[in-house]
């Protein structure tokens, strides 16, 4: 489990403790990206006070993006050879108990499973409608702009098979925020492997802020754009100069 962390003091321990209860076994990775409130340093606490050495903690020096975290914990997860990686978000909304389901999709075939909010059995809880709109709509740009299937493709909570880590360049990955996942979700299918969606349930955060921003948004609308363009134009036998 990987999970990145940027004011999270609160919320942190609340979450590593419901995972262990509902997986027991799973190991979790922790990047700060030097959170001010002492998120990095409780961190550091949990992982020298649990007997099972199951949390690691990496401490990256200022606030660099979900991307760039999630990149630096897929490097430290590949080096170890863990066969899975699992994103999670530290503050609640993505639910450990649910994780079992991303695991099923794993062993039953799927590189990529993603927990959807958008498919038969997701839902959203105590969201705003302005960001349920936007959640939505930048969904279904995302579908038309680069003519894929998956209805909850800017989703954080996944789980990706080791082999599409080691072979989509994630060092070559520019996107740094919620867009970081639209784009590694894109390589995935890009790359020729299996993508597929479970239900989850979503609950909007009770302790901290969003750090969703106008310029995360800005970043996503061009990028996706891009791509899809690219990916037209290359089907079209044409190249870009």
């Amino acid at each position: 489990m990987i999970i990145p962390t940027y004011n999270e003091r609160e919320n942190l321990p609340l979450i590593i403790g419901r995972l262990h209860a509902s997986l027991s076994a799973a190991h979790v990775l922790v990047v700060d990206d030097g959170s001010p409130d002492g998120t990095g340093a409780l961190a550091d606490d949990l992982a020298s006070t649990d007997a099972d050495n199951r949390i690691h903690v990496m401490h990256r020096a200022e606030k660099s993006g979900l991307g760039g975290a999630y990149i630096a914990g897929f490097g430290w997860g590949l080096e170890r050879d863990y066969a899975v990686l699992v994103e999670m978000d530290a503050d609640g909304s993505h639910a450990p108990e649910q994780l079992h389901r991303l695991l099923e999709g794993i062993n039953a075939g799927s590189d990529l499973v993603i927990g959807s909010r958008y498919v038969a059995g997701g839902s959203l809880v105590n969201w705003p409608k302005r960001r349920k709109l936007l959640s939505q709509g930048a969904n279904t740009y995302s579908r038309l702009a680069l003519g894929v299937r998956v209805r909850d493709i800017t989703a954080g909570y996944r789980a990706y098979r080791r082999a599409v880590l080691e072979k989509i360049d994630i060092a070559s990955v520019d996107s740094h925020g919620y867009c970081f996942q639209i784009d590694l979700a894109w390589r995935t299918i890009q790359a020729g492997f299996t993508v597929s969606e479970v239900p989850i349930t979503f609950t909007e955060r009770q302790i901290g802020e969003s750090k969703m921003s106008g310029d995360v948004i800005g970043e996503a609308f061009f990028k996706v754009f891009e791509w899809g363009m690219k990916h037209r134009l290359e089907k079209a036998g044409i190249r870009r100069s």
